[in-house]
C-alpha cells in the first residue's frame, strides 16, 4: 500500500474517532450548550454533558475498543477471520456467570468489583479454558474446528441461560433480559474507570507482543523457529482476553460481532501488519460502538434499542459473508 493511501486512512480514522467524542454528546432529547456546560459544571447543560452523556460515551468507546482488539488478537492467534469473543463462546460464558449471579441474588463486592462482575469473569475464563484444552490436547485440530467448538459451547451456555431464565421470577427475568441484550446506559464515571483499569495493561501487553503476532501469520512452526514461545503466548492471550471480556460483559452484557466486523474491515483497508492493525482497531472499534449506541438511543427516542441488537444485526450478515468467502477451507 502506498504511503499516501496509508496517510489518508489514518486521517479518516482520526476524524471518525474525533467525531465520536464531539458529535454524540450533542445528540439527545435535551439540548446542551457547550459554553454553559464548560463554564458551569453544575448547570443543566453541565450535568447532562459530564454526568450522563460523556460517561456513557467513554464507556462505549472503551468497550468497543476492547472487544475489537480482542477479536483481532484471537484472529491472529488462531489465524482465522471468524475467531471473536462471541464466536468462541467467551461472551456467552461471561453472560452465564452474570445471569447466575443475578438469579442467586448475590449482592456483595470484592476489591470494588461486584459479584456479577466476578461471576462474569469466571464464566469467561471457564469458557476459554475449555477452548484452550481442546486446542492443546488435539494437536491436529484445525482452527475452523475450534470455531465450531466455540459456537457449540456458546449454544450450550445459551441453553443454561434460558434454564436460569425459566427458574427466575419476573423481576429477575426483566433484569436478565435487559442486560443480555447489551446496554451501555451508564450514568456515572465508575464503570468507565473500571474498564480502563483493565483495558490499559491488556492493550499494552498485546501491542508489546506485536512482533510475535506478526510471526504467527506464517504459522506456529516458523514462530517457534524465530524464538516465539507460542504456548506461553496462547496462555497469556486467552487469560487476559477472557478477563477483559468478562469485565465488559458483566457491565454491558454480551455485545456480539464487534470483534468480527472491525478487525476484518480494517485488515482490508490497512493490511495484516499488527503494528498498524492493533492501534487502528482500538480507535475504530471504540468510535464504531459509540456511533452504534448513539443510533440505538435516538432512533426511536425516548425509548432505546439495546446496542447489542444493532451490532448483531450488522454482524450476522457479515459473519455469513465470511463463511461463504472461506467455505473452501472447511
Amino acid at each position: 500500500m502506498g504511503k499516501k493511501y496509508t496517510q489518508v486512512i489514518k486521517l479518516l480514522l482520526l476524524l471518525f474517532t474525533l467525531s465520536a467524542f464531539f458529535i454524540p454528546p450533542l445528540i439527545g432529547p435535551a439540548d446542551v450548550t457547550i459554553s454553559e456546560a464548560i463554564t458551569d459544571f453544575q448547570s443543566l447543560s453541565g450535568q447532562i454533558l459530564f454526568q450522563i452523556r460523556l460517561p456513557r460515551i467513554v464507556f462505549a468507546f472503551l468497550a468497543g475498543a476492547s472487544l475489537a482488539l480482542i477479536g483481532s488478537v484471537f484472529q491472529a492467534l488462531l489465524r482465522n477471520d471468524l475467531a471473536t469473543p462471541y464466536t468462541l463462546g467467551v461472551s456467552s460464558g461471561g453472560a452465564f456467570g452474570a445471569v447466575l449471579a443475578i438469579k442467586l441474588g448475590l449482592d456483595w463486592s470484592l476489591l470494588g468489583f461486584s459479584s456479577i462482575s466476578l461471576f462474569s469473569v469466571l464464566g469467561s475464563l471457564m469458557t476459554i479454558s475449555i477452548i484452550y484444552m481442546i486446542a492443546r490436547t488435539q494437536k491436529g485440530l484445525s482452527t475452523y474446528t475450534l470455531i465450531l467448538a466455540g459456537v457449540t459451547i456458546s449454544l450450550f451456555f445459551s441453553s443454561l441461560i434460558l434454564f436460569v431464565h425459566y427458574l427466575a421470577d419476573f423481576t429477575e427475568t426483566y433484569r436478565m433480559v435487559q442486560w443480555i441484550m447489551g446496554f451501555l446506559g451508564v450514568n456515572h464515571w465508575s464503570y468507565p474507570l473500571i474498564v480502563f483499569v483493565f483495558f490499559l495493561p491488556v492493550a499494552l501487553f498485546f501491542i508489546h507482543r506485536v512482533p510475535a503476532f506478526n510471526l504467527l501469520i506464517a504459522g506456529e512452526d516458523i514462530s517457534y523457529s524465530k524464538g516465539v514461545d507460542v504456548g506461553r503466548l496462547q496462555r497469556w492471550t486467552f487469560s487476559l482476553a477472557s478477563i477483559l471480556v468478562g469485565v465488559i460483559v458483566s457491565i454491558a452484557g454480551p455485545i456480539g460481532f464487534l470483534g468480527l466486523i472491525v478487525p476484518h474491515l480494517l485488515r482490508l483497508l490497512i493490511g495484516a501488519d499488527h503494528r498498524a492493525l492493533f492501534p487502528a482497531v482500538i480507535v475504530f472499534g471504540g468510535a464504531f460502538l459509540v456511533w452504534c449506541d448513539t443510533f440505538a438511543r435516538t432512533v426511536i427516542a425516548p425509548a432505546e434499542i439495546p446496542v447489542g441488537i444493532i451490532t448483531s444485526l450488522l454482524g450476522g450478515p457479515f459473519f455469513i459473508y465470511l463463511l461463504i468467502r472461506h467455505k473452501r477451507r472447511f
